[in-house]
């Protein structure tokens, strides 16, 4: 499958403002994603506004980036939005600010129900797996999502 971009449907919402994704938020992260089939992918570049550590990529950062790329994916896979319910990350390489751009890639591994679970790998400007985590989220039928968090339905993140 060809790499194609993910649109922002979210982004034509008045108020919106996500610290992760929002094209317009000046503290924001500006996340961009892509589905290649069976992984969401993103590229970023850090900087030194996110360090936490000298010239390392703060450890809550990397977790928001995870989170952020696991919604994405829920959204794509469940065709729904849901709400983070436990993330397990484990730190394995360092993420620096100054030494290139950063590659995540996320697939959902399990859907029970109401629970749906993604596999989160983000790898360093070397190209080692650095962080990985497993996120689950409760998502919501459709019509719920709708009402509560706005959700504007599937095809909405893939105009053409």
């Amino acid at each position: 499958m060809k790499r194609r971009e993910m649109y922002n449907a979210y982004a034509d919402l008045e108020g919106y403002n996500c610290f992760g994704c929002s094209p317009t938020n000046p503290y924001g992260l500006k996340c961009k994603f892509f589905d290649e089939g069976e992984y969401i992918t993103c590229d970023w570049e850090p900087s030194e506004n996110y360090q936490g550590f000298f010239h390392v990529l703060h450890g809550g950062i990397q977790a928001t980036l995870i989170d952020e790329i696991a919604s994405w994916a829920i959204f794509s896979y469940a065709k729904t939005a849901g709400v983070t319910t436990e993330m397990a990350v484990k730190y394995r390489k360092p993420v620096y600010t100054n030494r290139g751009g950063i590659h995540l890639r996320a697939k959902v591994t399990k859907a029970e129900k109401r629970l749906v679970t993604a596999r989160v790998e983000l790898f360093n400007a070397a190209g080692e797996l650095a962080t990985e985590a497993d996120v689950v989220y409760m998502v919501y039928p459709e019509e719920i999502a709708r009402k509560k968090l706005d959700w504007p339905g599937v095809e909405a993140f893939y105009k053409e």
